[in-house]
């Protein structure tokens, strides 16, 4: 088997300000084999956008960062700036979740997408660039993409700069391409069709992905391999399948209980599920499971840190609970 893309163990984030440290992510393990697509998922403040903006360098610079190990493509120790600065807009790309603030409204979508080529290739003319930017904006469903080429960002709207971004980070030709949040800003039948786009284009290209959600429905739409994470670690991982249709950790049972299914009847009388209780505070940290204030099935011996089990031979969940659901 081939070694994998992104190999991350051990990754630690703190942020140090004025108070207390705040512990954003502890021991987190992340790998993305190549061609593969990994889904990070959970509520927000669970730190899984703080793993994304860690692959790409873009974290503030009071974050303290340390891995055991954090290897891409062959790249060890790609926490480290210059090599960062290396992989982005070359080897990874992103999506961020605001595509207003991911453009520049300054100038037009024709003048933003040859300008991100420039770095990957250098020696190429603006007529070339341009030609391809086109195609690719076509590719990501633009309609009329020709004359779309010459409008601003505020011309557009919300679903179409959505697509716009992905252009952009498919012209790079990323090894990684990341998506933070990409349908969060949209409504449902536009996420439908930017969903879409991204089924096409990981059908089309060899790049791996990671997408980062608050919806495991999304992530079953896009993902191979789902990984949960909880207060700034990781409670389970594995196989989508496996994981959605067996999960065995309480935090992701009851991610999955508030899922709301588009296709059921309504019932005004019944209350949306919802999760007791609240994220905890990054800089102060429950001792033992981080999960367990909110726990429905916790006991005395969730004070402790929970051992990782094995659930099959690719998931893995952290709770004491055995495995035997």
């Amino acid at each position: 088997m081939s070694e994998a893309l992104v190999a991350i163990e051990n990754l630690n984030v703190t942020y140090r300000g004025s108070g207390p440290p705040a512990h954003i992510l502890n021991s987190v393990d992340l790998s993305i084999g190549r061609g593969q697509a990994v889904g990070l998922v959970g509520e927000s403040g669970s730190g899984k956008s703080t793993v994304a903006f860690a692959l790409v360098g873009l974290l503030a610079n009071n974050a303290e960062v340390s891995a055991s190990r954090a290897a891409f493509d062959g790249h060890e120790n790609i926490f480290a700036t210059k090599t960062a600065e290396t992989l982005r807009g070359t080897d990874v790309a992103m999506i961020f979740q605001d595509p207003m603030t991911a453009l520049n409204p300054m100038f037009t979508i024709g003048t933003q997408l040859v300008d991100i080529q420039r770095r990957r290739r250098p020696g190429e003319s603006r007529k070339s660039l341009w030609a391809r930017a086109e195609a690719v904006l076509a590719d990501v469903g633009v309609p009329d993409a020709p004359k779309r080429m010459h409008r601003y960002p505020h011309e557009f709207s919300g679903g179409m700069r959505q697509r716009v971004v992905i252009a952009m980070a498919l012209l790079v030709e990323p090894k990684l391409l990341i998506a933070d949040e990409p349908t969060t800003a949209l409504d449902a039948t536009i996420e439908a069709q930017v969903v879409e786009v991204l089924k096409r284009l990981r059908q089309k290209t060899a790049s791996s992905m990671l997408v980062v959600s608050h919806s495991m429905g999304l992530i079953a739409e896009l993902c191979d391999n789902v990984v949960v994470m909880y207060a700034g670690t990781v409670v389970e991982s594995g196989p989508v399948e496996e994981v959605l249709h067996r999960p065995r950790h309480p935090y992701t049972r009851a991610l999955l209980a508030c899922e709301i299914d588009p296709y059921a009847a309504f019932d005004p009388s019944q209350d949306l599920a919802t999760i007791a209780g609240t994220v905890p505070d990054p800089a102060r940290r429950p001792a033992g499971c981080v999960f367990a204030p909110r726990c429905s099935s916790r006991h005395e011996r969730c004070n402790g840190t929970p051992p990782r089990r094995q659930a099959g031979s690719r998931h893995a969940f952290s709770c004491w609970q055995e495995a035997t659901r």
